[in-house]
């Protein structure tokens, strides 16, 4: 009957940890969602820029030297 105590003990760390992880889960998800879109909308604006730097460097002529 004590090993069954024991069980019962280990089966309720088990679920309280599960628990707290279940809670905490949703918070870091959202919030690397927000950092993931912050990423992606700084890349777009690099990606806009260096294209504007290749069309300005491919609109200059080459001086006959």
């Amino acid at each position: 009957m004590e090993l069954f105590g024991g069980l019962m003990v280990m089966l309720w760390m088990i679920g309280f940890f599960l628990t707290v992880i279940w809670f905490i889960l949703p918070f870091v998800i959202f919030s690397i969602k927000g950092r993931v879109e912050e990423v992606l909308n700084r890349m777009e604006r690099i990606d806009e820029r260096l294209s504007a730097i290749e069309k300005r460097l491919g609109d200059i002529k080459p001086s006959d030297s």
